[in-house]
């Protein structure tokens, strides 16, 4: 399911909520109708979190992570680590990161099995990543772009690239992540992918302005048509029925 948001007036969804498989954190401050959208979609699955990361609320930018782990900036303070320690499940990893590059979500972008990293990461951070968030990691850019966090939009379904992610690169960056990619926008053209919307396996999240075309991108390459978590279960069996009827 794809769905429409705002923050206060922005339309940037991926800049105040990180969401995930495991967890959904999202910038506290907001209007009831922003968090009252995640709640009716994921407040039975996984926990949401209202949060700050070093005292600002641009948290999606900050952050980044999978089911598996969450990595926030070494500015993150103490208080608002534990918070996300105490509300986090228990088997996520929480790492703080000292790294030059601290806006962690616009330089990695991950899903449950593959990170994309800005090419000047620090060699420890890039092992960290690794180990947290238990993916592969590789340096890459994403049509020329350094920030692979905010030109791209990943799960394990498929993938959303920067428009003019030439066919070339998608198909090099579709091979190193074994999942479908497209180049489209958010908001209505917007070109920074990452920032604009915030997806998982079942939901995607994006701004106010993105139009209906830019929706059905979304729902097709993310494969969100198929209901909730148990949606990819329910479409292997489905194509399994479908194969076996094909034989009769």
């Amino acid at each position: 399911m794809a769905v429409r948001a705002q923050f206060e007036n922005s339309n940037e969804v991926g800049v105040f909520a990180n969401l995930t498989n495991s967890y959904c954190l999202v910038a506290i401050g907001a209007s009831e109708n922003f968090y009252s959208i995640f709640e009716s979609e994921l407040a039975e699955l996984i926990p949401i979190v209202h949060c700050t990361i070093a005292g600002t609320r641009i948290i999606g930018r900050l952050t980044t992570g999978n089911k598996n782990g969450l990595l926030v900036p070494t500015s993150t303070t103490d208080q608002e680590l534990q918070h996300l320690r105490n509300s986090l499940p228990d088997e996520v990893k929480i790492q703080r990161i000292e790294e030059r590059l601290s806006a962690l979500g616009n330089c990695i972008v991950a899903n449950d099995h593959v990170a994309l990293v800005h090419p000047d990461i620090e060699r420890e951070t890039e092992e960290i990543i690794a180990d947290t968030l238990g993916v592969e990691v590789f340096r890459q850019t994403i049509a020329g772009n350094v920030l692979t966090g905010s030109y791209m939009s990943l799960s394990n379904q498929g993938g959303l690239v920067h428009p003019k992610t030439s066919i070339q690169d998608q198909d090099e960056l579709s091979s190193l992540l074994q999942v479908p990619l497209v180049a489209g926008s958010v908001n209505r053209g917007s070109s920074v992918v990452g920032a604009g919307m915030v997806v998982n396996d079942w939901l995607a999240v994006t701004g106010m302005d993105t139009t209906a075309t830019e929706l059905s991108v979304i729902e097709s390459v993310f494969r969100l048509g198929e209901g909730g978590p148990g949606g990819v279960d329910a479409r292997m069996n489905a194509n399994k029925e479908s194969i076996v009827e094909s034989f009769y």
